[in-house]
């Protein structure tokens, strides 16, 4: 945990923000995976961890704002809790590290929430992604959970984003130590892989080297030669002589903030020339979209360099024809471009993404429904303290060339053809974490290997 005083002056800030009524955080309960005893590992939500820091299960934290309380709810272990899992702090102490000096049972909960609906106080609470949250909420208020996103508090929402997306000094760090533990696990990726494996060791030695640094995966690793699909978490395929290999992998430390980095490589020593040409074209556009960005400049500036970019090089490979700005406008650059350039970051891999793109990423404006465009999660201007991932990509998708192809879908541009040597390519993606700053982006975290050469170099020397 921070000291007490961030999550303190955390509940403060907000407080002003709202003004009156009553916030209520529900902390998670024990997931479990297929019995009650044998739970998934547990992970505590981002937004009570973030004003309250405590990473317990089945907590509560209350807001009263209008009545100048703050309160932990929670129960404290029974024996037989402390015969299976040991002695732990007691609900008083990890409250009060924190800062909060009021914890009660959590069967006073129902009294307390009962009491401020009896007074009309408003409950401020946020859209909630897991079942068991919905049951609570209905318990302790009366709405359905089908309801619960359509009465959650816009205002709250709106507060808490105002806060979390700028990050402090002292989160920027715990993210860069996360990143730093990310980029081992890609350098390990680098030296392991071998023609005859299954893509499963590798994604194993990626997972060890998180939980050797005392954290964890922040999210389920991405280990494949078929990288043309974007979230593949299938690890049964054996790796051969002249595949490609891309890892999506981060690391999320002590203190739950998460790393998110995204390499390719090839299997051999050295990538082919076509391999070669497609990995340097993610390069430039990579590089085109961090050079883009500024203070107060829109993100979406950095989505459409690297479009461009992309574009601009799949053309000298003859796989597009036409006028760049056209390809890029019309969306026709997504058959090979088909995801976001990048997103937030924080506690949360896509950060806050469970409170709405439109409201994390848009200002509340809308979205495209252009297919490219509308898989980007970030648009808005960044500001110092917005923590984002730079990550474009090129994939060769077969069933979207089929697709296309058979609608006569952007044909004026796409050289159908052309294309189809490229069928069983796969997908190249690179991925860095930024910060921005008065100066303008920084990279967190050491050197990944990015360049041809610097993951030649290393795939020279692993397959000596």
């Amino acid at each position: 945990m921070f000291s007490s005083k961030t999550y303190i002056d955390r509940r403060k800030v907000l407080k002003e923000s709202l003004q009156t009524g009553l916030v209520l955080l529900l902390g998670h309960d024990e997931a479990p995976m297929n019995y009650q005893d044998n739970p998934y590992h547990f992970r505590q939500d981002s937004t009570f961890l973030y004003y309250f820091g405590i990473s317990s299960a089945s907590l509560v934290g209350v807001i009263d704002i209008d009545n100048d309380k703050e309160i932990v709810f929670g129960d404290d272990n029974s024996i037989d809790d402390i015969v299976f899992m040991g002695s732990l702090p007691s609900i008083k102490e990890r409250a009060a590290q924190c800062g909060v000096n009021d914890s009660r049972p959590y069967v006073e909960l129902n009294t307390y929430i009962k009491k401020a609906i009896s007074k009309k106080q408003h409950i401020h609470f946020v859209p909630l992604y897991r079942a068991e949250s919905k049951i609570k909420l209905m318990e302790l208020t009366g709405i359905m959970p089908k309801d619960t996103e359509e009465n959650a508090s816009i205002e709250l929402l709106k507060a808490i984003i105002k806060q979390r997306e700028f990050k402090t000094d002292e989160e920027i760090l715990q993210i860069e130590q996360a990143v730093n533990i990310t980029v081992d696990m890609h350098v390990a990726a680098m030296r392991i892989t071998k023609s005859g494996m299954i893509e499963a060791t590798v994604a194993a030695e990626v997972n060890r080297i998180a939980l050797a640094a005392n954290g964890n995966i922040s999210f389920p690793i991405i280990a494949t030669i078929n990288g043309q699909i974007l979230h593949n978490h299938y690890h049964g395929n054996v790796i051969k002589e002249g595949d490609l290999f891309l890892l999506d992998a981060g690391y999320e430390n002590e203190m739950c903030y998460a790393g998110d980095l995204s390499s390719t490589f090839p299997v051999s020593k050295t990538f082919t020339s076509q391999q070669k040409d497609i990995y340097n074209i993610t390069l430039e556009a990579h590089y085109a979209s961090i050079n883009t960005l500024n203070v107060g400049v829109p993100f979406r500036n950095a989505h459409i360099a690297a479009a461009k970019a992309i574009t601009e090089g799949v053309k000298s490979l003859g796989l597009l024809k036409g006028n760049t700005d056209d390809i890029v406008e019309t969306g026709a650059y997504a058959m090979f471009f088909q995801c976001g350039v990048g997103h937030m970051m924080g506690l949360d891999i896509h950060d806050m993404e469970n409170y709405g793109e439109v409201y994390v990423g848009y200002e509340g404006k809308p979205k495209s429904t252009l297919f490219g465009y509308k898989s980007l999660r970030l648009a808005k201007p960044l500001y110092p303290g917005h923590v984002f991932t730079i990550e474009p990509g090129i994939y060769f998708i077969p069933e979207l060339m089929d697709l296309w192809e058979s609608e006569g879908r952007f044909k004026e541009f796409i050289n159908y053809n052309k294309l189809k040597t490229y069928r069983n390519f796969g997908g190249i993606r690179n991925e860095e974490d930024l910060v921005m700053t008065s100066n303008g982006p920084k990279v967190l975290g050491k050197k990944k290997p990015m360049t041809v050469e610097e993951i030649e170099a290393i795939r020279k020397e692993a397959l000596q």
